[in-house]
């Protein structure tokens, strides 16, 4: 199971009462007051890098196995969306998740005791908006082997608890719902009679007997014991003294406490493996659903042939070794097995090869645990791999296969921001090579190139850039001095309509090429995996035709997509000329940067058998920069909006939303940066391309400035 959360979502207190279920953790832990927070840092387990412990957030996936009855594998994710990468690869090898929201509305309500004094049928009213909207979200993923995927408070599912000795079945269907429940007749009705004494069935036995408590443990101490001996509640004699905080923490733990409820919780909702490979083989498998594998796979057959994914490589203690982490999703994997590389990432031709595992590990956070085998259905950590794999591939014992690769994760963020990275030392260049390689390695989403000039260029987005530069200095270099340059951002090439007449060179060979604009949500459906170089030839020509208005004997000769990283077609192809878009498509002719969007149609070609009288294309189809357009979210209390606005107006911001019962301002703005002003909290994801109005051709226009700039910053490098 994954834990999902906001970055400030208080996703940590909810990890360490799960993994440090034990009376003598929560014991020592409240005994202490203010001092809790030091020691379940010193015994959690999860924060694996020291600027985790430090910063108090989750920067890198990390695995925790607990189990008595029942065995959890606990993967605890990022919260900030800038490492969103890191929680793709943790989903794709676990079965469900656990979503800790926001911190006023369902996570952290001792703010609505405490700070923000709300009534019982308002905090109400929060809670059931912000399930309502999340199941909103949830709901336009649905799939029917996957079945209804709401979250429902009545069926368990989210995380309410009170000690109530009745029928808990029939509680749980009325605390849900319109359902009210007046004392005075002790009776249950459909609506509001407009008694005093008549209220909301989740107020009356949930939210009010925890405000009373909490209200007792801060004022009033006299009447608690009392009312904690009703309730069955033992506290013992050290406990007693504690005052304020320390004190209703410490209540509450013994009261009601999370772990039992979230186990609870997991016991009854998570799948087992063979329950949801079923429905998940579809999105998995991407060969026959039909074959040996893929039925493995859906049977969760620990007798099958094996099916092993890798979705991360994890740095090992050891100089430059990875472990490479994944699951098992068919057979069983064990050390010294001789198995069959297939990697994920192969275009065109099969790709494998026979290795040997040296060592078979599970991760219990910090530490691992070595083991003979792991069987279908669990999380494994490989050693022995890391020479083979870039970034994630897939396994299967057997010489001789026909097998396909899992599929490939898609991330939701792309790396739109690049830095140029150079070591301080020239005779650190082999360490910098080296390092920047093991940390594309490390890293799902890190884009790692040499460009022309020689300059080592790094791709990340945003604040997951900055991480990767602090890995790259002080664990892949060792410390090493670098110098980085200024972070930029990567703009796209496109035209903005067909070319006004047949590009005609002025060479001899009056060779002719047409380039135009894409049809709009063709370049998506690209980028979605709609369309690519491996479809069916005629399943392709079908959606091109009826979807985007191609020609069906044009859609038909497609030779190439571009840039490189899209992949080939290896049939019918004359190398030169496909050679030449890509190079084309990778380096546009404004700012050599990526072209997007845009078709070309060769029509004839006849080459000159001499290259110097090849003529030279001509631009003629309204070049435009696309760039890259970030959706912003900001967090900020009211006092902070003045600063916030500041910017926003300069870069388009249009929307904003105050949350209920909260003191704090959403504002979603399509924008490149944003200023906080201390007190808010800005989360950028790149959203979409978007189209620059103004023309690169014209001397003093926005984009030429751009394009100015680019090319200036190119060669300032390039002379360095």
């Amino acid at each position: 199971m994954c834990i999902i959360a906001h970055y400030i979502d208080s996703k940590w207190n909810l990890k360490k009462r799960i993994i440090g279920f034990k009376e003598i953790v929560d014991h020592k832990a409240a005994s202490i007051g203010a001092e809790m927070d030091d020691f379940l840092k010193e015994i959690y387990t999860t924060d694996i890098r020291a600027d985790e412990a430090e910063r108090g957030i989750t920067i890198k996936s990390t695995e925790e196995g607990k189990g008595n009855e029942y065995l959890f594998n606990l993967i605890d994710s990022p919260g900030h969306v800038g490492f969103s990468s890191e929680v793709t690869a943790a989903l794709r090898i676990t079965d469900g998740a656990l979503v800790v929201v926001d911190c006023v509305e369902v996570n952290k309500t001792d703010r609505c005791f405490l700070e923000l004094q709300v009534d019982g049928e308002e905090a109400y009213q929060t809670f059931q908006r912000v399930i309502e909207n999340a199941n909103v979200i949830v709901a336009t993923y649905e799939d029917p082997l996957l079945g209804d995927v709401q979250v429902y408070p009545e069926k368990g599912m989210v995380a309410f608890s009170a000690g109530l000795h009745v029928d808990e079945a029939k509680m749980m269907e009325r605390l849900g719902g319109e359902n009210f429940f007046d004392p005075a007749t002790r009776k249950w009705t459909g609506k509001n009679t407009g008694s005093p004494t008549c209220k909301r069935g989740f107020v009356q036995f949930c939210y009010e007997p925890i405000k009373q408590i909490i209200n007792i443990c801060m004022n009033d101490q006299d009447k608690l014991w009392p009312m904690l001996y009703k309730l069955g509640v033992t506290m013992k004699s050290e406990e007693k003294d504690l005052m304020g905080k320390a004190l209703m923490k410490r209540v509450m733990q013994t009261w009601l406490p999370a772990s039992s409820a979230l186990l609870e919780m997991m016991v009854f909702h998570l799948p087992s493996p063979g329950t949801a490979q079923k429905y998940r083989v579809e999105n998995l498998c991407e060969g026959p659903l039909d074959d040996i594998y893929a039925n493995a796979i859906r049977n969760c057959d620990p007798e099958g042939p094996l099916m092993l994914s890798v979705s991360k490589m994890i740095p090992a203690s050891d100089k430059g070794r990875f472990f490479a982490f994944g699951r098992v999703f068919a057979g069983k994997v064990s050390t010294g097995l001789k198995e069959s590389w297939v990697p994920t990432m192969c275009l065109g031709k099969r790709r494998t090869c026979m290795l040997r595992l040296q060592r078979t590990v599970i991760w219990m956070g910090k530490k691992q645990e070595m083991v003979e085998d792991v069987p279908c259905g669990n999380k494994v950590a490989l050693v022995g791999l890391d020479q083979y794999i870039t970034k994630n591939a897939t396994f299967t014992n057997e010489k001789e296969v026909d097998v396909h690769p899992i599929r490939a994760m898609k991330f939701s963020v792309s790396p739109v921001m690049r830095v140029a990275v150079q070591g301080k030392v020239a005779s650190d260049l082999p360490k910098l090579v080296e390092g920047l390689k093991r940390l594309a390695k490390s890293d799902s989403m890190v884009v790692y190139s040499i460009e022309e000039s020689r300059e080592h260029i790094l791709a990340g987005s945003g604040e997951h850039l900055e991480i990767c530069l602090k890995d790259l200095q002080d664990d892949f270099m060792g410390g090493a001095d670098i110098i980085k340059s200024d972070p930029v951002v990567s703009f796209r090439e496109t035209v903005l309509e067909k070319s006004s007449r047949t590009v005609m060179s002025k060479s001899p060979s009056k060779h002719n090429c047409l380039g135009h604009h894409q049809e709009e949500g063709l370049a998506e459906a690209i980028d979605d995996g709609r369309i690519g170089p491996r479809d069916d030839p005629k399943l392709r020509s079908k959606i091109l035709s009826e979807e985007f208005g191609w020609d069906k004997d044009l859609a038909k000769k497609i030779w190439c997509f571009g840039p490189e990283t899209t992949g080939l077609i290896w049939q019918w192809i004359c190398d030169s000329v496909v050679a030449g878009f890509q190079w084309a498509s990778k380096e546009g002719a404004l700012a050599e940067e990526n072209m997007r969007g845009i078709c070309f149609e060769v029509c004839d070609v006849v080459l000159h058998a001499d290259a110097i009288h090849r003529g030279c294309g001509q631009l003629t189809a309204k070049p435009r920069l696309l760039e890259p357009v970030y959706m912003v979210e900001i967090q900020a209390p009211e006092q902070a909006l003045g600063g916030v606005y500041g910017v926003l107006n300069q870069k388009r911001g249009h929307e904003e939303i105050q949350r209920p019962v909260t003191p704090l301002y959403n504002i979603n703005a399509y924008t490149l940066r944003a200023a906080t002003s201390g007190q808010a909290f800005p989360q950028c994801v790149f959203d979409h391309w978007g189209m620059m109005s103004s023309d690169p051709l014209k001397s003093g226009s926005q984009a030429a400035q751009l394009v100015t700039d680019i090319r200036k910053r190119g060669r300032d490098w390039r002379s360095r």
